[in-house]
């Protein structure tokens, strides 16, 4: 039986917002996705975008980075922080590495540079929402635990949301514990096989032991210098 929808077919029935204030640039993406059978919602300001991003179920989110009202990044955290795990592409027209690295460490699921090829911009899509599905099962290693479904950790009884970068991370790290994750693995499972780079992933890395380890007084998530990372029992 062939994939309902193969390479080059429309994505039938995926809801995307793309909050965009330039006009030309949201005509464009809209009537190119549209016409590939995606179901647009646009808004043109971070504040709206914002409130139609926590009321609407969209299967991802276009986001541009300078935005009136409230710029993308500013977005992309809050709508993280109400534990919001649908998938973000951000789009910008700043392509330093400190840039990326500040639309990861808010949430973005990645990260693209304009002028864009329409055909390249609907790929992202296509992986960031593929890889925003959560799987389904419950992960743990000693007092740590995560819900994909939730997209939310818990340690000694405390519940602590995650972006989905975040938990992609957590659960291949828990996958295999205690044994060590590799950096190539890593990136792969958080940014798929064209993902980010060591960079991005330490920033990651960073964020989620701010948040899983540092309020406790046992480190589990350990580094391996030069090889990866892992989790292993709380000393």
């Amino acid at each position: 039986m062939s994939s309902p929808n193969p390479p080059g077919l429309p994505a039938l029935g995926l809801r995307v917002l793309l909050i965009e204030d330039q006009h030309d640039i949201a005509a464009n993406i809209w009537d190119f996705l549209e016409r590939r059978g995606y179901e647009m919602d646009h808004c043109a300001d971070g504040i709206s975008g914002l409130a139609r991003a926590m009321r609407g179920d969209f299967d991802a989110i276009v986001l541009d980075l300078g935005l009136p009202r409230m710029d993308g990044l500013e977005l992309c955290r809050r709508l993280r922080e109400a534990g919001r795990g649908v998938p973000v592409l951000m789009l910008t027209a700043r392509d330093t590495l400190d840039d990326k690295l500040r639309g990861f460490a808010e949430g973005a699921d990645d990260y693209l540079v304009k002028p864009f090829a329409m055909r390249e911009l609907e790929a992202r899509i296509r992986a960031v929402q593929r890889r925003g599905r959560p799987p389904a099962g419950r992960l743990a290693h000693g007092a740590l635990a995560y819900d994909p479904q939730a997209l939310t950790a818990e340690r000694e009884g405390r519940r602590i949301p995650l972006t989905r970068l975040q938990g992609a991370l957590l659960e291949a790290l828990l996958r295999d514990a205690p044994r060590i994750v590799p950096h190539a693995r890593l990136i792969e499972a958080a940014w798929g096989a064209d993902g980010a780079g060591a960079a991005a992933l330490q920033t990651q890395i960073y964020e989620l032991r701010a948040l899983v380890d540092r309020p406790f007084a046992r480190a589990m998530l350990q580094s391996v210098r030069g090889v990866g990372y892992r989790i292993v029992e709380a000393a």
